[in-house]
This record gives C-alpha cells, sequence and structure tokens, in this order.
C-alpha cells in the first residue's frame, strides 16, 4: 500500500486541514478516500494505547491532541484500551522484549490512564461522544485454531518480516519472540473488530505504527469487504533530538498523582527556543498565526512565549486554577526568591527521620537526585540549596530541624519542600 503525499494535498474536511496545518500528520494510506468519508458525515476513529503504567506520559500527548481535534470537528474518538495486547507487547521499534504484567496489574493500569482522557475529549452517547473499549473484551476469548484458521491465513510471514519495526530487531541480532511477532496480527484483528462493532473508519498512531495500521486496514478489507483508513503522525523529538516525554528526572507523567501540575508546567516552561512555535501548533489550540509569532521571538520575549505555551498546555491537563497555581509559584520561586504554594511537597514523619537523615537523603527523597551518589555529587559540586542557602557538605537534620519546613533546589529549576507530618 503506498503512501499518500500530504503536503501536495489540500483537503476538504476541517479535521485533515487541522492535521496538516499543525503539523500532525507524517502519512495516510488514502488522503482523498479518508477526505470524502470525513465529509460524507461521523467518522469513529481509534488509538490504541497499551496498558504498561498507571499514566501516560507527554509522548503519547501528540496522539491525544489529535483525538481532541478529531471531536472538536465533528467526529467521534475510540479510545481503545490495550488489556488485551498488553499481555503481549508491541514489539515495535523496542530494542528488547517488554516485561509481561498480570491482570491486576494491567487493570490497575487502565483505571490510571481512564482519568487522563477526560480532560481532552467528552464521553457520552450522542454521536460524536468518546467511547472508551477495552481490547480484552474480544481477544482474551479467542480460540487459537479458529483464529489461526479464520485471521492467520490472511497474513504473510515474509511481509511481516520486512516491516522496519520488526527488521530493525532482527537486524540488531536482538531477540523477537513468538509472542510479540503476534502483536502485529492482534493489532490487525482489532481494527477489524472495532469496524464491525462501532463502524471505525480510521486508525491513528505515530508512525512507528505504519504497518500495524496497515495490516489491520488489509484484514478488513479482506474479511469485511470493507474500505478503512490510516494516518499517522510523527514520532516527535525535540531541537536537541531528545525522545518527547522524558526529562532528566524521568517520564512526564500526564497523570497529576504521578506528576505534579507545578512540574509539568515548569516542563513545558524549560522549553528550547527552537521548539516553541511547533509545540504550540501540536499541544495547545492557540490560532496558527499566533502560534508562528510567538515562536519567532527572541531573546527575553521568547520567555514569555514559553509562559504561554507551559500555561496552554497545563490548562488543558489539569485545569485553569492548576496552571495559574503553577506560574504564581514559579513566579514566588524564581523571581522574588520564595517558597511558593504550589511546589511539590513531600511530608516525613519523626518515626521516617529517627535520629536524623542526611541532606543528600532528603534529595533523593524529595525526587531531586536519582540516587544518594547522585545527591553527594550536587552537594559537592554546589548545585543544591537548602532554604535558598547553598550546601557543600553532608548535614544530619532532625524532626526539630524539619518542623517549620525545608525548600530544596537542584540548581536553578528543580524545587521541592519537605513537612513533618506530625
Amino acid at each position: 500500500m503506498n503512501e499518500s503525499k500530504p503536503m501536495t494535498y489540500h483537503p476538504k474536511s476541517d479535521f485533515l486541514h487541522v492535521m496538516l496545518e499543525r503539523g500532525f500528520m507524517a502519512d495516510c494510506t488514502d488522503l482523498h478516500g479518508l477526505d470524502d468519508a470525513l465529509m460524507a458525515g461521523v467518522v469513529p476513529a481509534y488509538i490504541g494505547f497499551d496498558a504498561t503504567a498507571k499514566s501516560l506520559h507527554v509522548g503519547s500527548l501528540i496522539q491525544i491532541m489529535m483525538f481532541r481535534w478529531l471531536q472538536k470537528t465533528g467526529h467521534k474518538p475510540l479510545v481503545l484500551m490495550g488489556g488485551g495486547t498488553t499481555k503481549v507487547g508491541d514489539p515495535s521499534f523496542r530494542a528488547d522484549e517488554r516485561p509481561l504484567l498480570t491482570e491486576a496489574q494491567i487493570a490497575e493500569n487502565i483505571d490510571g490512564i481512564k482519568s487522563v482522557f477526560s480532560s481532552y475529549v467528552t464521553f457520552g452517547d450522542s454521536a460524536t461522544d468518546a467511547v472508551m473499549v477495552n481490547n480484552d473484551e474480544w481477544l482474551s476469548g479467542l480460540n487459537y485454531l479458529e483464529f489461526l484458521r479464520d485471521i492467520g491465513r490472511h497474513f504473510s510471514v515474509n511481509r511481516m518480516l520486512a516491516f522496519e519495526s520488526v527488521k530493525s530487531r532482527i537486524d540488531r541480532e536482538q531477540s523477537l519472540s513468538f509472542l510479540e511477532f503476534n502483536y502485529m496480527i492482534l493489532q490487525a484483528y482489532d481494527f477489524m473488530e472495532l469496524n464491525r462493532r462501532y463502524g471505525c473508519l480510521m486508525q491513528m498512531g505515530g508512525s512507528d505504527q505504519w504497518g500495524n495500521i496497515v495490516n489491520g486496514i488489509d484484514l478488513t478489507r479482506r474479511v469485511l469487504d470493507r474500505e478503512v483508513y490510516g494516518l499517522t503522525s510523527h514520532l516527535l523529538t525535540t531541537s536537541d533530538g531528545k525522545k518527547m516525554g522524558k526529562s532528566a528526572d524521568g517520564a512526564v507523567w500526564l497523570n497529576a498523582a504521578m506528576r505534579s501540575p507545578y512540574e509539568f508546567w515548569q516542563f513545558w516552561r524549560n522549553t528550547t527556543d527552537a521548539d516553541v512555535g511547533r509545540f504550540l501548533k501540536l499541544y495547545t489550540e492557540l490560532p496558527v498565526d499566533e502560534c508562528d509569532r510567538l515562536g519567532g521571538l527572541e531573546g527575553q520575549e521568547i520567555n514569555q512565549a514559553k509562559i504561554t505555551l507551559a500555561n496552554a498546555v497545563t490548562t488543558l491537563a489539569h485545569g485553569t486554577e492548576a496552571a495559574a497555581a503553577a506560574e504564581a509559584t514559579a513566579r514566588e520561586v524564581f523571581e522574588k526568591g520564595g517558597i511558593g504554594d504550589d511546589l511539590p511537597t513531600i511530608s516525613l514523619s519523626r518515626t521516617d527521620i529517627g535520629d536524623g537523615v542526611s541532606n543528600a537523603a532528603l534529595f533523593v527523597l524529595a525526587g531531586l537526585a536519582a540516587s544518594g551518589k547522585e545527591a553527594k555529587r550536587l552537594i559537592s559540586g554546589g548545585g543544591a540549596k537548602i532554604n535558598d542557602q547553598t550546601v557543600s557538605e553532608i548535614v544530619i537534620y532532625t524532626a526539630e530541624d524539619i518542623t517549620a519546613g525545608l525548600k530544596l533546589s537542584a540548581g536553578r529549576k528543580k524545587h521541592a519542600l519537605v513537612s513533618l507530618s506530625d
């Protein structure tokens, strides 16, 4: 199946216009056909999310925003939770096999992920309301022999081996288990089953999912004799080549329980100058002309554009109040040297502290250092502050020392509070 060339096409539908104008689209299996379908009526479309953690992170936000625009332009998001496929694991562009999770872990992760989506799309029963579906409903009940006979016969092993996501593993002589190899067949079956149950006409995903999407289109055509479509987004990296969704201290989770709104806001505030305009188009709903204007600012003016970006993205994820509180805390911390009300806080009991706890241990507990060794390097290098005073040696703090609270700072951008719980 040949990929359409999106840059040479001027779409009639609002959704494809947004995808092209704002820079989402990488490829589409049939732009003309999809455009016609989008103009003809409500198009149900799905994106799959495996339940490998209790939250999605910023790396998934580009697909979530595609869902948001899909609904805003009059179509129906089908949020597919991979309760079944998570038991197998997607091998796409991975260097190793995913660890297998128990059913209880998968269910717990799905519960955590559900809360993320309600900030971006509206769920309900109307024609364009989003629906959340779990592919465990149809995958776990499959009869293996019947599945091989009815579905497996439509797949060529030679063709599957040629997909880049599989080929890259084999070329590097890295293990690819038969369990993982079946993943692409299961994902193709998902597309067909969603078409059968919900009239799903389109699968969206990152460009690493191209092979899986094409398999689903072919299977749906062969078994159901129906035409469906695929659309992929770019796999986003920052201007310095880093994978989107990661920061120096780990994944940037979308769930507030795993990444505080202040830390989330600060991640976007720290965007490099070269990425501001692009990120405004992808992760906010500001008009494209305004995104271009803000992205073209230089010097100190670009910092205000970064604040606009941080406020807009945080508002979508956590609400207006959380964004305003995060900005106020940032100003308090950075401009006035204060503590701020919205900084990440850890609470220690007298039992936790015992006879005393070192400042290095406090930096680890607060998430400002990954290990005691890293914390000691931070302190010896002059990058650690407690209550805005540089600390250069290991000091032991008792419960009484923490009664009034401590503000920890690692460099200029990472801060946390330590309080006594009793």
